[in-house]
């Protein structure tokens, strides 16, 4: 997966969210035709291996990209282009989650950070369209399967306060450890991305032999997390290291997103709270598999800053709608200490490095030929 982006479609390496924004914001120009191919076969590789990369990104990018082929086809102008990028992406987007709303709603909050009336109709209607050819093929079932849950009390909204303050700081580390791991990696320019994707598919091939639950995107282990199966003393255990995991298999150069495994640390979060808050308050009938629910929309907030996608987007993937209003206290305490932390979004931070490296490459001629 790494030598066939390498060789063949540079753009297609990463998540690919990041550059299909900055095409939107006119930074960059679309990726060319063969991204699509390349980011299609290695990104099914690279995930089929193992690696602890999500859906989303490839999608997103393979969407927006063959949009922008059809507007080309179709000799439209560049703002129709635009809007027919935008649409492709949110069209991906909500393929991967089988959201059709948060798709569209990820395109202005996550991607644009503005609404336009243009890209909204565009936008909804490649989402609706996608959705509909989606689950007619793979079914019109919830990503995941939440229990039936009660809506809590007043009495436990300072527990989701206190989740959405943890998911906050672990936002802020998650987003700067993602930016150290391409730091770390630069310091080796003679280690070759082959090489490197071959010492991280060995680590994962030998994790996957002993524990097969353990790597992946990390859907099972959301899916665990939402019917509650943990203990206090092993969930920061796997929060850390499937934190590391998802690092090593960024490092490794292969495409893949970034949004779907952080959805299970969220709910592993959550579910730790869960179960400390129903130790320590008995009396409260606190429901665990409730806050790990939560703690997937607030993490995705202070990640991405998107609140009301976040809220949106698990709603629509758990099919569970008595936990709105936990959720707006927890995505707002999260959004807070997130943005106190670090102003930027992953997306945004990432894509402020794709710019500056290209502008570093732009420059080598000049300065070699100075």
């Amino acid at each position: 997966a790494a030598w066939l982006v390498r060789r063949v479609a540079p753009s297609a390496s990463g998540s690919g969210i990041p550059r299909v924004m900055a095409v939107l914001d006119g930074d960059m120009a679309p990726a060319p035709l063969r991204v699509i191919p390349v980011k299609f076969l290695a990104g099914t590789l690279g995930m089929g291996a193992g690696l602890a990369l999500g859906r989303e990104g490839p999608t997103v990018q393979m969407g927006a990209s063959l949009a922008y082929q059809v507007g080309r086809l179709m000799r439209q102008d560049g703002a129709d282009c635009r809007a027919l990028v935008a649409a492709g992406a949110g069209a991906g987007f909500a393929v991967a989650f089988n959201a059709p709303i948060a798709g569209a709603l990820f395109v202005f909050e996550g991607m644009l950070k503005r609404f336009e009336a243009r890209l909204v109709i565009a936008a909804l209607a490649a989402s609706a369209v996608a959705i509909w050819v989606g689950r007619a093929i793979l079914g019109n079932t919830p990503e995941f399967t939440a229990p039936p849950l009660a809506a809590p009390g007043l009495d436990q909204v300072p527990f989701f306060a206190v989740l959405g303050i943890a998911a906050g700081l672990a936002g802020s580390l998650y987003n700067r450890t993602l930016l150290a791991t391409p730091r770390m990696t630069d310091r080796f320019p003679g280690l070759r991305v082959e090489w490197r994707a071959a010492i991280v598919g060995a680590a994962i091939g030998a994790i996957a032999w002993c524990a097969p639950w353990l790597v992946g995107g990390g859907d099972g282990l959301a899916q665990q997390a939402l019917r509650g199966e943990g203990t206090l003393l092993l969930l920061p255990v796997l929060f850390l290291f499937r934190l590391g995991l998802i690092a090593c298999s960024v490092g490794a150069g292969a495409p893949g997103g970034l949004l779907v495994p952080f959805l299970a640390l969220g709910a592993e979060l959550g579910l730790w709270m869960g179960l400390l808050s129903a130790l320590a308050f008995p009396g409260l009938a606190v429901e665990p598999a409730g806050l790990a629910v939560v703690g997937m929309a607030a993490l995705f907030t202070a990640i991405v800053r998107a609140p009301v996608t976040a809220m949106v987007l698990v709603t629509e993937m758990t099919a569970s709608q008595t936990m709105l209003l936990p959720m707006v206290v927890a995505c707002f305490a999260a959004l807070l200490v997130a943005t106190r932390f670090d102003g930027r979004s992953i997306l945004d931070a990432l894509k402020e490095r794709a710019l500056a490296h290209r502008a570093q490459r732009d420059t080598v001629p000049s300065t070699a030929r100075d």
